[in-house]
């Protein structure tokens, strides 16, 4: 399916206004556009927005881990650990596991046996894991549904010793896009979809250091950023924190730091002991940032803290080893944790989510492999939403 790009232009002109239909024109699927004409309310036509994760899926898509050069002697112990996340997330609803078609084999072999839905092998090129950053990120409205691609530039890393292939990720959102017939939006910034959290309801959580930053968006003021992320995501506003540049391979992902599970409520990763001193500082930061701030219609943000597990019970998984709870994913019915051999902290973990997500079965998964890599289970998936309205 070929669909023109709304230029960052035509994307920028709505400002801090939400994202109608009517923007997008000829890249809706004909769901859209059907809702579209029917929108006699608004000249412009419902809003596509940035649902929240709890929000009900059709589908989780991941990725197949394919470079050599990235993972060395750790990519079958992660290939392995992608397997197993995908049976788990296949217990609650289907998923989509791109890779590369000379790798489609293999992918099929692991993730192939004992599935509940169903985990289809799709070939596509792609470098890396990290589906959440460089897949497409869903907006929806009554009736359709539209992807955005945030132009991954392979975490503005070019010239760094964080470095790595990238070009064949930063292509995956419009070929997956194309394959299910969904309209592609070009964002009018640079990003990727862990820095993005919403609560559905209209609020953003951002980190400065991942956004505005020349290595993803140069020359671009923060208030610009933000008018770019309102007006592509149906944001009606972003709460931004700090968090920190130049120490990981995404200047500190908000998805690693503080999720909404509800309107009005944010997890906050809190760092365990043996923990470095800047991440803490990170925290403490996000802390006062959140505690003062309120969200799109008004409230004040209820915190609740997510401790991390003892590092030095955890010793031997490397210095980018991603040790946060925070990095979990919500499916239809469950929420799919991570756990880091800490018992207590695990059980911890396991008793704070389940009091977040009451109406959920918490399912915590062992990931020491994808999480040596700096990431974790959200950074590793994206969800498709379900069409609101749709039957």
């Amino acid at each position: 399916m070929n669909t023109p790009n709304s230029s960052r232009r035509s994307l920028l002109k709505f400002g801090a206004a939400a994202l109608p239909l009517a923007a997008l024109g000829a890249v809706l699927p004909v769901s859209a556009r059907a809702a579209e004409s029917s929108a006699a309310a608004s000249p412009a036509g419902p809003v596509l927005r940035m649902p929240a994760e709890t929000d009900r899926h059709t589908r989780t898509f991941m990725a197949w881990p394919a470079l050599f050069s990235v993972w060395q002697n750790q990519l079958s112990a992660v290939r392995r650990d992608i397997a197993n996340l995908a049976y788990e997330i296949s217990r609650f609803e289907p998923v989509v596991v791109l890779a590369r078609p000379g790798q489609a084999a293999d992918a099929r072999y692991y993730c192939g046996s004992g599935a509940y839905h169903a985990i289809d092998v799709l070939e596509i090129a792609n470098d890396d894991l990290w589906i959440r950053d460089f897949g497409p990120t869903f907006v929806v409205a009554p009736g359709a549904i539209a992807g955005v691609d945030t132009n991954f530039n392979g975490w503005g890393k070019t010239g760094t010793a964080y470095y790595q292939p990238f070009a064949n990720d930063a292509a995956a959102a419009g070929t997956l896009l194309a394959e299910y017939g969904v309209g592609r939006v070009r964002a009018p910034f640079v990003g990727e979809g862990g820095s993005l959290e919403t609560d559905g309801d209209g609020t953003l959580l951002a980190t400065v250091s991942s956004l505005v930053n020349p290595n993803r968006n140069p020359g671009m003021s923060q208030d610009q950023v933000e008018q770019a992320l309102k007006s592509s995501l149906g944001i009606d506003k972003v709460v931004w924190v700090p968090g920190l540049a130049g120490q990981d391979i995404t200047d500190c992902h908000i998805d690693c730091l503080a999720r909404f599970t509800a309107p009005g409520r944010v997890l906050l990763d809190q760092p365990g002991p043996g923990a470095d001193a800047k991440w803490v500082a990170v925290y403490n930061e996000a802390k006062r940032v959140l505690q003062n701030a309120t969200d799109a219609r008004g409230r004040r943000l209820e915190i609740t803290e997510l401790p991390g597990p003892d590092r030095t019970l955890i010793r031997g998984r490397g210095k980018e080893f991603l040790s946060s709870y925070s990095n979990y994913y919500t499916v239809n019915g469950a929420v799919i944790a991570p756990q880091f051999g800490d018992g207590y902290a695990d059980g911890v973990a396991y008793a704070i989510l389940q009091a977040k997500y009451p109406d959920r079965r918490i399912v915590q998964v062992g990931i020491d492999s994808i999480a040596s890599g700096g990431g974790g289970i959200h950074c590793a998936t994206q969800s498709q939403p379900a069409v609101p309205g749709a039957v």
